[in-house]
């Protein structure tokens, strides 16, 4: 296993948590790049694990601030704050981008940049909390990261994204948005889609869900985001 070294220097201070088992974070940290070919990374399963508690524990915040809300209002909400985008922001705020231990050809080619990326060290990072303290000390970090975002007063702004999106794309270059199912994975009973969304031949974004439909709204919109906004 490689070691993180000075680049996870700071980092448990930066999220609020120590680790008890230090090998944890350094899964959670290396990226499949910097591993020889064929070998499973655990940071992937602990991807995995982070997005599936990232979503509980986003939502059990939401209930808890927003009990008199209706599920779809707080499935859309829960959707707009856990897209790659916000989760690639996340990392930068927190120096994950920095700490990452990443292959030689992937950092040179502007890896550490790449918002897939960061939004999965992000998922990664909480797995690994999770593995080491559980659910509520999760729960408590990821409260403490999305302070700010639970605080704003647009917090349950809703919208069709795909509409807004298609909207953009056709005033401003008169295309249309295109969906690409990039993967699937988990057990039947709990699958998660990664779907991408394209313009123009340029990919804006990608997104996941726990259907092809949800996937596709959270990567238009994060796209409304990487294109500078989402008021047209």
């Amino acid at each position: 296993m490689p070691r993180t070294g000075k680049r996870s220097a700071g980092i448990e201070q930066r999220i609020g948590y120590s680790f008890r088992n230090s090998s944890l974070l350094e899964e959670a940290l290396t990226h499949s790049s910097a591993l020889p070919a064929g070998i499973v990374r655990a940071g992937e399963q602990l991807e995995f694990l982070g997005d599936a508690v990232l979503d509980l524990a986003i939502a059990d915040l939401l209930l808890a601030q927003f009990p008199d809300r209706d599920e779809g209002t707080l499935s859309k909400c829960r959707s707009r704050l856990v897209c790659t985008t916000s989760l690639a922001e996340k990392s930068r705020q927190l120096g994950i981008d920095r700490a990452l231990t990443l292959g030689r050809g992937e950092d040179r080619s502007g890896g550490r940049a790449k918002e897939s990326i960061l939004a999965a060290g992000y998922e990664s990072v909480l797995g690994a909390i999770y593995r080491d303290a559980g659910f509520s000390r999760t729960r408590a970090l990821v409260r403490r990261h999305f302070k700010k975002d639970l605080a704003a007063p647009d917090v349950l702004q809703t919208r069709d994204w795909k509409t807004r999106l298609q909207e953009r794309t056709q005033a401003g270059w008169r295309v249309l948005p295109e969906y690409r199912h990039a993967a699937e994975e988990g057990p039947a009973h709990a699958r998660r889609f990664r779907v991408e969304v394209w313009v123009d031949g340029e990919k804006l974004a990608a997104g996941a869900g726990g259907s092809k439909r949800e996937a596709e709204q959270r990567a238009a919109e994060c796209a409304l985001a990487a294109l500078g906004g989402r008021e047209l």
